[in-house]
């Protein structure tokens, strides 16, 4: 269920002008796919999710709200709102430039200069350049201005040593965005620096980055260890300045934890009347308990509902989401635990037995999956603990955790 709020004549011609090219273009065999999942799950669907990318780039609906000369439209949040709305709808990926798009770009627009500007977004809006993110450590955890991996200024190159880790899709990417310490001396959330680093040289060999899958227990390794031995970046790849990274870091973190809100109640909807239809299948519509467990699961989604009617209601009068985004975070994320850890119990012994599949295979349901994958939404773009830690200081104006 989308929102479709009626938001005047302008917001509606852009509605059906993008749901009439949906109609004409979204591939059925895509239908409803999740492109959350960082694997597609064939090499067709592969194949149908990189020509849908490039259908959705050639016809405007990638980068929207960039400006036109940076590879955008110049549109609005209410019409990217609008966007979203009509692609969920219409049951096909909203297809993006990843974490370039939602968290490099923002950061770029933010804090770069014309010159990173006219440079990096439209490689990222054709999809020449494709990020992945370099700020956690093995030693910070939740306190990420903690960071030691060094970057030393040798002439017009910044040459960084040090390691990462929790990097996502980095073995598809080619450029790192990363943060450094350029300034040992300085204080913590200071001396930090901002940098995108090019994965390999230009004759195509590591730029000093060796990558180490991490192996989850859902059986995938989309995530790595990433280590950098005197990696190198041109000075003019640091962006907001040297030892300024930590105020561009805020940005990209912001943009991070508000997502797509108006529309991110979508697959929860989902998921929840596909728990309503097994509790029919095992007869146990009519247990209270049940009834009970999927009331509270409604319910819950129905708040994310209203959370994107009032993100909505922020892109209409231009409000950023700022600290209000950790709310939804954290409601989302932990929400989704708890509800897949009880259709868990709804499912019973099914929910602890692998699908008939070929010998030697051992791929979970997608129930399973979804279960396994949720314990680190919780920990991802700021640990639940970092976010309550944002609402408490930031909206309620409670005094800082000493």
């Amino acid at each position: 269920m989308t929102l479709e709020t009626d938001l005047g004549p302008a917001a509606l011609a852009y509605r059906a002008e993008v749901r009439e090219w949906l109609r004409g273009h979204a591939p059925a065999e895509l239908n409803g796919v999740d492109i959350d999942d960082a694997t597609p799950k064939t090499p067709e669907q592969a194949c149908h999710l990189a020509q849908w990318a490039e259908d959705v780039h050639r016809a405007g609906y990638m980068c929207v709200t960039w400006p036109a000369e940076y590879g955008g439209r110049g549109l609005t949040r209410l019409e990217s709102a609008i966007l979203d709305e009509e692609f969920a709808r219409a049951g096909a990926p909203r297809m993006t430039r990843g974490v370039g798009e939602w968290l490099v770009a923002p950061a770029i627009l933010a804090w770069g200069t014309p010159e990173q500007k006219a440079y990096f977004l439209p490689r990222i809006a054709a999809g020449t350049d494709r990020y992945c993110q370099g700020f956690s450590e093995p030693d910070s955890g939740s306190d990420l201005a903690s960071l030691k991996t060094a970057g030393r200024v040798d002439g017009n190159e910044l040459v960084i040593s040090g390691q990462k880790v929790w990097t996502s899709g980095a073995e598809r990417a080619n450029m790192l965005f990363c943060l450094c310490r350029t300034d040992p001396q300085a204080p913590r959330h200071r001396g930090i620096s901002y940098v995108l680093v090019p994965m390999h040289t230009a004759d195509g060999a590591s730029n000093g980055i060796e990558l180490r899958p991490i192996r989850q227990m859902d059986g995938d390794a989309d995530f790595t260890a990433t280590f950098l031995d005197a990696a190198r970046a041109p000075l003019e790849n640091v962006i907001g300045g040297l030892n300024n990274g930590w105020r561009v870091t805020m940005t990209t973190l912001g943009s991070e934890r508000a997502g797509s809100s108006s529309t991110q109640h979508i697959p929860f909807a989902r998921q929840f009347w596909a728990a309503v239809a097994i509790a029919r299948d095992r007869g146990l519509a009519r247990d209270a308990l049940v009834r009970q467990e999927l009331a509270w699961a409604f319910t819950h989604v129905e708040i994310m509902r209203y959370q994107g009617l009032a993100a909505f209601s922020d892109a209409v009068a231009g409000r950023e989401p700022g600290a209000r985004a950790s709310i939804g975070k954290m409601f989302w994320s932990e929400y989704s635990q708890r509800f897949l850890d009880r259709v868990a119990n709804l499912r019973g012994p099914q929910a602890t037995l692998l699908p008939d599949q070929p010998p030697g295979s051992y791929e979970p349901d997608d129930w399973t999956l979804a279960l396994l994958r949720s314990r680190g939404s919780t920990i991802w773009g700021g640990t639940a603990e970092i976010q309550r830690n944002i609402v408490g200081e930031r909206l309620l104006g409670l005094p800082r955790d000493s």
